[in-house]
């Protein structure tokens, strides 16, 4: 009988063995890490994916292991729960960051006081510049470059290791600065309070003697050196001789049938026409157009907003683009323009509360890019920051990439503070399925009325060879909804609806 209990026995610990779950093999193929939420609030979800359900929160701070990753998305888990979240909501633990270079993908890139987009400008990284990275914020990184420390858009860099052989640039590094504004006052010492001994203008390119801070001292032409604003121009680690040469030496047409005209205005007769991929030869340039020489001898003006700098390598090659093998649900392959309405000295409407409409239409492009660029898409933005970008110049940028879809976000305003709602235009019969599928998405997110899909005469869809729609997205005039709209819950809303009618019309391009 005692044989028999000990056979049992045996027999079910075996079978118990047989059940339990091979934890260490399951962990050894996972890619592994710690990592912190570093949103306020974010959504733990049950797949890689913004259209999976909520299973849990977590809040800002919080730790969390990296099981295994899916695209931007991470595995995750946060004590007893297992789930996966954004990758771009996440940021390094402490000290992860401390052997890493943030490279810009972008000219011009701002380097702010502050990780938001209201900020002041520190500094600008040009392409390929990089900087030391200090820690992770969300969507921002904060920085040090050349001297100032500061914050930089997550999404307009590329995070690599630091190497011996090819480490972050120091100041000595610069030989350069070319000035990008009209005028530029250059001053006795690096104060704005200090006296202005010269004027710089625009083109003009100067050996760097020195960086202080946000200031550049300069080599003038007598041999006396001065002080400028850096925020006012481009450093470049080229000689001042070969970065004037070589500063726009080409421009290369974006479209075919471009105006070249007798002086530096539209209204000025046009003396020739250029297409597509012509090289032009710069003479000079004034304000927002350039004098270029022509084939016959004569000389032109070309607006600035519808020719590249240098050889269209890019055009040629986004012309020729292959299109991806895509899935339903997915974007890769697929390149998509954000156009965040007005900037600079271009205000926009101004809310019945104050809010100023190109800071909106900037906050909401940047949402929606966090959600494209997740999906696999390649997002192209008009303008980064607070800057003026003419309306032809960001149709020539959906040219110039072969958009796929071309999306202009604004906010409405009208004298009759009652009316209220979103709004979906079109312009050429090729525009009016996205916008079709656009409309559907937001209505589907937002509270707000919805006033349906119409036709609009505007520039940035009636010159568009690409499938575009412009969207109102509330009117500021009406007081309730401008309180609505100016909270980041809308826009994130307002994204997804906007990332949502996206998706489904791509999806709808496979079906056909």
């Amino acid at each position: 009988m005692n044989r028999k209990w000990l056979t049992a026995i045996i027999l079910l610990i075996l079978l118990t063995a047989n059940c339990l779950p091979i934890t260490k093999d399951q962990t050894a193929s996972a890619e592994t890490g710690d990592m912190q939420i570093s949103a306020s609030s974010v959504n733990l979800r049950t797949g890689p994916g913004l259209s999976y359900s909520v299973s849990g929160s977590l809040s800002k701070g919080d730790k969390v292991t990296v099981t295994g990753q899916e695209g931007d998305w991470y595995k995750v888990q946060a004590g007893e729960m297992t789930g996966w979240v954004a990758s771009w909501l996440t940021s390094a633990a402490s000290g992860k960051s401390e052997s890493k270079k943030a490279v810009s993908s972008v000219d011009h890139l701002n380097v702010r006081s502050q990780p938001e987009l209201s900020a002041s400008v520190l500094a600008q990284m040009s392409a390929g510049d990089q900087a030391k990275i200090i820690s992770e914020t969300g969507d921002w990184v904060e920085v040090e470059f050349r001297d100032t420390r500061g914050f930089v858009s997550k999404q307009y860099i590329t995070i690599t290791e630091t190497s011996a052989k090819n480490p972050t640039p120091a100041a000595t590094d610069v030989s350069s600065f070319e000035i990008a504004v009209s005028a530029l006052n250059v001053r006795q010492k690096a104060d704005l309070s200090s006296d202005v001994i010269a004027k710089v203008h625009q083109g003009e390119v100067f050996t760097v003697v020195s960086l202080k801070g946000n200031w550049v001292q300069i080599h003038l032409a007598d041999g006396e050196t001065g002080w400028v604003y850096a925020f006012y121009g481009h450093l470049s680690d080229k000689s001042a001789k070969t970065a004037a040469t070589t500063a726009t030496e080409t421009v290369t047409v974006l479209t075919d049938g471009t105006n070249l005209r007798a002086e530096p205005s539209t209204a000025s007769g046009v003396v020739s026409r250029a297409n597509a991929g012509d090289h032009l030869e710069v003479i000079e340039q004034r304000g927002d157009w350039y004098k270029v020489s022509l084939p016959d001898g004569r000389n032109g003006f070309i607006a600035t907003w519808v020719v590249t700098a240098g050889e269209a390598t890019t055009l040629q090659k986004t012309l020729k683009k292959k299109e991806a093998n895509r899935k339903a649900g997915t974007l890769s392959g697929v390149t998509i323009v954000l156009d965040p309405g007005h900037g600079g000295h271009d205000g926009g409407t101004v809310g019945a509360r104050g809010t100023n409409e190109k800071d909106l239409t900037l906050k909401t492009a940047e949402s929606l890019s966090h959600y494209l660029r997740s999906a696999g898409a390649d997002v192209v933005m008009t303008r980064q920051s607070d800057v003026y970008v003419d309306l032809r110049k960001r149709v020539a940028n959906g040219h110039l990439v072969a958009a796929d879809a071309f999306i202009s976000i604004h906010y409405d305003g009208v004298v009759d503070n009652s009316v209220h709602g979103f709004t979906t235009y079109y312009m050429h019969s090729y525009q009016q399925e996205l916008g079709e599928f656009v409309n559907a998405g937001l209505a589907g997110k937002l509270s707000l009325k919805g006033r349906g899909v119409r036709h609009g005469n505007y520039l940035v869809l009636r010159e568009n060879q690409q499938p575009a729609v412009l969207v109102e997205l509330g009117y500021l005039s009406n007081y309730n909804e401008e309180r609505i709209v100016a909270t980041s819950q809308f826009r994130d809303q307002a994204a997804l609806g906007l990332y949502t009618g996206i998706v489904n019309y791509f999806d709808a391009q496979l079906e056909q």
